[in-house]
């Protein structure tokens, strides 16, 4: 993650890809935006990924652990998080501004997303109402074979620790969960 994506896939050439068609100047994903404190060759995926290694850092840095100035130690979290949430959401405005602009030049492959997203949560809907159904199913034998039980008191034998063993024996044991 730490490379950078240009020309990660076949035909790009490396470095930025230009900006798309009737949007100049619009800042990209591979492009340090204007009035930001990026390195010329910084991504906003590497500044991602160093300001979460930045993160973890400071949780299990030594300076931390051997620190006594509990304030301190929060603050600089606290700004190592909060640089790290900046930059994620950097990240998702730029997606979502790519996502924006696929809908306006191509809103049928959206429409075909879409369709896809809500037959594929049908099926999930599906297959969990199945598995209902089977447990359903299962209760409403158990049920009916104890209704049944009861019905037959001739069955029975005498004596309550009789009846309970008896009563015991028919209803079947737990299904574990798989």
């Amino acid at each position: 993650m730490a490379a950078p994506l240009g020309g990660m896939f076949s035909g790009q050439p490396p470095g930025p890809p230009p900006p798309p068609p009737g949007l100049p100047g619009q800042a990209s994903l591979l492009q340090a935006t204007p009035g930001a404190q990026r390195p010329s060759n910084s991504t906003l995926v590497d500044e991602l990924e160093s300001s979460f290694e930045a993160c973890f850092a400071s949780l299990v840095s030594q300076d931390y652990v051997n620190g006594t100035d509990q304030e301190e130690i929060r603050t600089g979290v606290d700004q190592c998080i909060q640089k790290f949430l900046d930059i994620a959401r950097q990240t998702e405005c730029f997606f979502l501004q790519k996502r924006l602009q696929l809908s306006v030049q191509k809103p049928e492959q959206v429409i075909k997303e879409d369709v896809s997203e809500l037959r594929n949560e049908l099926q999930r809907k599906d297959a969990l109402v199945q598995k209902h159904l089977t447990k359903l199913r299962h209760w409403q034998q158990v049920l009916e074979d104890i209704s049944v039980q009861h019905k037959k008191p001739a069955d029975i034998p005498q004596g309550s620790l009789a009846y309970l063993e008896q009563a015991s024996a028919t209803i079947p044991a737990p299904l574990k969960p798989t």
